[in-house]
């Protein structure tokens, strides 16, 4: 063993102890007859201190190493210490040893290996000027650039966003006697094709091959993949053809980026004939799909809610891959859930634990998701627990998707709850968890807890961010504070998130603005939000101004602020002020949205320019713009009130045959015009269309019942409230006291009585006054005791202090409790009423002589206090 070996064996023999091993190094250094050799163990020594952070014998080790005699002799170890400073992260002491050294040997530059190392590792590191200080210096000493240095320095600009800056330097290299070759045009291809200007590296493409440089897969699979990307799969599938053209054959990397595009564009079929082909099509040279093939079509599939294709693909994987991964199964439960199958995708994770395969955290979060969208919380706090009984802890993540679900149900309760879990189990809450909790007090009315929260999110130190921000903004103006709002925003321009100390005494002094870095400015959604508000307020003027004071602030406008200012317009019959703002917006760029089409078509309809709004559907179809069940309900309206009734069916065909299902108010309109045409045929046909499509809806029976009784068609209204009642539906929207009232005065008491009996029998509790004509009726007819009886039952209810038109199940208990806001309670009518009825007379004194439990005070209108009801009260 020659005396290198040996003396870098006894240096790595006490790597643990460090201090002896320096020791040991500085003797072999000082000796004359070993310097030579301990040069040799210089970048062994230089490890071992590194590791050990004894960077002050590092200096050492540099001063000892300059003076040795010569200079010459110490110069490459001096390099290796630079080199491996940088190698090890430590860029700062590097730089420093090698402009130390630059001044100990002017006359001998270092090696353009050395400025490589270095500036490959400043551009890891980001020093931009470290860099350019770099290739200054080798201009200094005239050390010239490779290749691989211009390499290195086109790919830091690309990196930096800065392609003209990158451009220029690569044609700068035959100036400097360096040719590109295949990677520098590789990298300033990926740089153009990364900012989305594909067509410039195409273009590189061409000048590669008038330099004499050939394409190689990696340039083309670059371009191809960007070209899929902005959706131009034509030009892809042309530079496929001019790959194989040059000799090289696309790889699985080509295919999977048009499959990629492919199935992005929505164009899923396309993309699965591809992915057949690479199966089965050996003999065309096809490469094989890899797992992340399978992927993108599992993905694709379930994007476009192709399940049954779904579940073949992923058998299919199986078979090829013996079992399907985690990651696999996630893209699966993803796609279920978005598309609602909840169940599936409760099992699919059965099936993963099943066969073996561990779902990570995301697969239970993309399962608690799902639940918790779908209003299914104690599923998704059953998928918690498995998740913890499985070793897996919740995350940040876990908990705001619980919390978020709770606050959306408006359980506060619950939802603190999950917040403390959170908390007690070591997860902390950050400022997006808090906004959660933020976002669902100003949305419940809690403003003084929502100022609490706020107060403890900047003393605990979460930060309060633009979206805490937007959501105070948001939740004063839907409070009716909306001036409030107004001063925050303008507050924030020189304060940020301070300006939220101006919500009040608890809020003074709250945020301390001192720290630039995090004071949050304005945003489109922050005046988006005031403008709107203005808006509703009907301040339009003020909305128009605060406009003008965004564009000043260099915040552009999007569509959602102009439909904003149009439907504001429309809704106050302004359309002429609506179609100038309609003319900005499109000079600005901002695309007109259903949104922007359904104001205007409502506005046209207020003034009942029907042509105008057909125009308007026409412009529609031409931009691909679909209507939605709003827009055709505000053109059947407009026909209807204008007599159109047959095109007003027409357009209900029409959303029938374009997949969009008319909804309760479509139906209304169309049953109540026919009703006021004396069409009950076709009244009744739009009925049983209306039944089949939204149910036995309580609404539709209500108004087709009222329609037909006001219009006298009493045998038809007969049936649809015996339906009703057979149905226990609430009567408070049904007019069934004139029911009984026609029905006495044309002489069909008996079928009167048996309506008012029915509802007895079901146990509805409903408006006294409902007995008197057929108690009159009765009388006339000399059925005293019959006219006794009923009047006995009509004071009980009244006396029982039942809300009139509900079901009963027992004395005090009642089924439906929907409050009646549109009868009226005529009993009060009846007992003070004197048209010569002796029954009537009767029951008056009755109740003045406080008969049963009745007496005149129980039967004046009631007074609520909603906190007391709210608390438990009655």
């Amino acid at each position: 063993m020659d005396q290198t070996a040996k003396i870098t064996k006894a240096l790595l023999k006490n790597t643990t102890n460090p201090k002896l091993a320096w020791q040991l190094f500085k003797r072999v250094l000082s000796s004359p007859t070993t310097t030579d050799v301990s040069l040799q163990t210089v970048p062994t020594i230089t490890r071992i201190l590194i590791r050990s952070n004894m960077f002050d014998e590092i200096d050492t080790l540099h001063s000892l190493l300059l003076s040795l005699k010569p200079l010459k002799s110490s110069q490459s170890s001096v390099f290796l210490i630079v080199r491996i400073l940088a190698e090890s992260g430590f860029l700062d002491k590097a730089f420093s040893q090698f402009k130390s050294m630059r001044k100990h040997f002017p006359e001998n530059p270092p090696t353009i290996y050395l400025y490589n190392v270095l500036i490959e590792y400043c551009i890891k590191t980001r020093r931009v000027d470290c860099v350019m200080w770099l290739y200054n210096d080798m201009a200094v000493v005239k050390v010239s650039p490779e290749t691989y240095t211009f390499n290195l320095l086109i790919r830091a600009l690309c990196d930096s966003g800065h392609l003209e800056e990158a451009r220029e330097l690569f044609d700068k290299m035959s100036d400097k006697g360096c040719r590109p070759n295949e990677f520098s045009f590789g990298i300033l291809v990926h740089g153009y094709c990364r900012a989305g200007l594909a067509s410039e590296g195409l273009e590189l493409l061409g000048l590669m091959r008038s330099l004499g440089v050939s394409p190689n897969r990696v340039v083309y699979n670059t371009l191809i993949s960007s070209f899929c990307r902005e959706g131009k799969t034509d030009d892809a599938e042309k530079l496929v053809e001019r790959m194989r053209e040059d000799g090289l054959f696309p790889d699985v990397v080509t295919f999977n980026s048009r499959i990629s595009a492919l199935c992005k564009g929505g164009k899923v079929l396309e993309a699965s004939r591809i992915f057949r082909d690479m199966q089965i099509d050996e003999a065309l040279g096809l490469p094989r799909p890899n797992i992340i093939t399978y992927n993108l079509m599992l993905e694709g599939f379930c994007k476009e809610g192709m399940l049954e294709d779904t579940k073949t693909l992923v058998e299919s994987t199986i078979k090829v891959y013996g079992s399907l991964k985690v990651e696999s199964y996630n893209i699966w439960l993803l796609g279920l859930i978005k598309n609602r199958k909840l169940l599936e995708a409760q099992v699919v994770l059965k099936e993963m634990v099943d066969k073996g395969v561990e779902p990570n955290i995301y697969s239970y979060n993309i399962l608690m998701d799902g639940l918790c969208k779908n209003r299914m919380l104690s599923d998704a706090r059953t998928v918690m627990n498995l998740m913890r009984s499985s070793g897996i802890s919740p995350d940040t993540v876990t908990y705001s998707i619980l919390l978020h679900g709770y606050c959306s149900e408006g359980k506060g309760f619950e939802a603190n709850n999950v917040l403390h879990d959170m908390i007690r189990n070591g997860c902390n809450p950050t400022t997006y968890t808090c906004n959660i909790l933020l976002h669902s007090l100003y949305k419940e009315g809690r403003i003084s807890e929502a100022e609490d929260l706020l107060q403890k999110m900047n003393e605990r130190g979460y930060g309060l961010d633009i979206v805490s921000c937007n959501i105070v903004i948001h939740g004063l103006c839907t409070s009716g504070k909306l001036d409030k709002a107004i001063e925050i925003v303008n507050e924030m321009w020189t304060h940020g998130s301070a300006a939220l100390g101006n919500l009040g005494n608890s809020f003074i002094g709250l945020v301390d603005d001192s720290n630039s870095k995090k004071k949050c400015l304005p945003d489109l959604i922050s005046y988006s939000t005031i403008i709107s508000g203005l808006c509703k307020a009907g301040r339009l003027d003020e909305a128009k101004k605060k406009f003008i004071e965004m564009m000043g602030k260099n915040l552009q406008p999007d569509s959602v602020i102009y439909d904003t200012f149009i439907h504001s317009f429309c809704k106050e019959g302004k359309i002429s002020s609506a179609f100038r703002v309609l003319k900005d917006m499109e000079k600005r760029g901002c695309n007109k949205s259903l949104q922007t089409y359904n104001s205007l078509i409502l506005g046209l309809v207020n003034k009942s320019q029907i042509f105008e709004i057909f125009g308007l559907m026409d412009e529609m179809r031409e931009r691909g713009i679909s209507p939605n069940v709003f827009t055709y309900n505000t053109i059947i309206r407009c026909l209807c009130e204008g007599g159109k009734i047959e095109d007003a069916t027409t357009s209900l065909d029409e959303m029938l045959q374009k997949g969009i299902y008319p909804n309760i108010s479509s139906f209304r309109m169309l049953i109540k015009a026919f009703c006021e045409a004396f069409e009950f045929r076709v009244a009744q046909e739009v009925f049983e269309i209306a039944v089949s499509i939204c149910g036995h809806n309580e609404g539709l029976y209500s108004l087709f019942f009222n329609e037909l009784l006001n219009a006298g068609e009493v045998s038809e209204a007969k049936q649809i409230f015996e339906a009703s009642l057979d149905r226990s539906f609430y009567l408070g929207k049904f007019l069934y006291n004139n029911l009984i009232d026609k029905l006495c005065k044309d002489e069909q008491l008996e079928v009167a009585n048996g309506i008012l009996h029915k509802m007895i029998d079901k146990g509805y509790g409903f408006d006294p006054a409902s007995f008197m004509p057929v108690i009159d009726a009765l009388g006339k007819r000399g059925n005293k005791r019959e006219a006794d009886e009923l009047a006995e039952r009509m004071m009980e209810m009244a006396s029982d202090s039942r809300v009139a038109n509900k079901v009963h199940q027992s004395a005090g208990e009642l089924v439906h409790r929907k409050q009646n806001k549109h009868a009226g309670n005529d009993w009060q009518t009846i007992v003070h009423r004197d048209d010569g009825s002796s029954i009537a007379l009767k029951t008056l004194k009755r109740v003045q002589k406080g008969w049963g439990q009745g007496n005149i005070s129980s039967l004046q209108p009631q007074k609520y206090d909603f906190l007391d009801y709210w608390e438990g009260g009655n």
